[in-house]
């Protein structure tokens, strides 16, 4: 039986919304009370401005339940880190999947992708927006065991809660070229899980490494032949690994 202090958020990742986690929140219902939040400008949601991590928390945190666990994947994630050093006394456990506290390569920082990946990618979003998303997705399972399914599965949801807005998709990409969270994670004191795919080619699994180690309370969990999407590709051994955390 849930209870208030069982709350469970879902965060979802840039281009997508808060339906990629239906099935997961559909299997985990009846541990928790689940709330899959979509982001500012996704999902019939107005959008925010400026559009950075601060002000996505402060938009929707006021929707949140008073006491929570939360879950973020990519872009989520970083949100998640965010809401989780922002509200303290709200967030009881974190869990990243696919997270990286600073999405682009840097002199400092090889745990990432080049910028120029994501740059095209912005470029391109004003040439031919449904193809540039398709394309960002087949990156998303590049790698992964389930790519196939993974991929179809991902495709389907796309626009199943609408379409988002150019400028939002452009600004939600700013913020993984530009944002390095790497100096405020001493600052998230809370549990935190670390979920990624062994084979996750947008976000190496260094990074998870490095968050795990550098969180003051964090553990990784590598799922093996997974990439971006670990939730998609192994529902069971993710739905596993999170319930066990959660419910530790």
């Amino acid at each position: 039986m849930t209870t208030e202090t069982n709350n469970l958020v879902l965060l979802h990742g840039w281009g997508m919304h808060s339906g990629v986690w239906n099935a997961t929140a559909e299997r985990l219902s009846s541990r928790f009370n689940i709330t899959a939040a979509n982001l500012p400008g996704y999902g019939g949601k107005a959008s925010v401005a400026p559009y950075t991590l601060e002000t996505l928390a402060a938009d929707i945190a006021p929707e949140l339940p008073p006491v929570f666990d939360l879950c973020g994947w990519s872009l989520g994630g970083q949100l998640a880190l965010t809401l989780a050093r922002r509200l303290p006394d709200r967030v009881r456990r974190l869990v990243l999947v696919g997270t990286n506290p600073c999405f682009t390569r840097r002199t400092d920082w090889p745990c990432a992708i080049e910028a120029s990946v994501l740059a095209n990618f912005s470029r391109d979003l004003s040439v031919n927006y449904e193809v540039t998303l398709k394309r960002f997705l087949a990156l998303q399972v590049h790698g992964d065991a389930a790519a196939r399914q993974t991929l179809a599965h991902l495709r389907g949801l796309l626009f199943a809660q609408g379409k988002p807005d150019g400028i939002v998709l452009s600004n939600g990409l700013d913020i993984l070229l530009t944002c390095d969270l790497r100096g405020e994670i001493a600052g998230v004191t809370v549990p935190v899980l670390i979920m990624h795919g062994s084979s996750d080619r947008l976000v190496p699994v260094c990074a998870a490494e490095w968050l795990a180690q550098t969180l003051p309370n964090g553990s990784l969990r590598t799922l093996q032949g997974a990439s971006h999407a670990p939730f998609l590709s192994h529902p069971a051994e993710f739905e596993a690994a999170i319930s066990s955390f959660l419910q530790a």
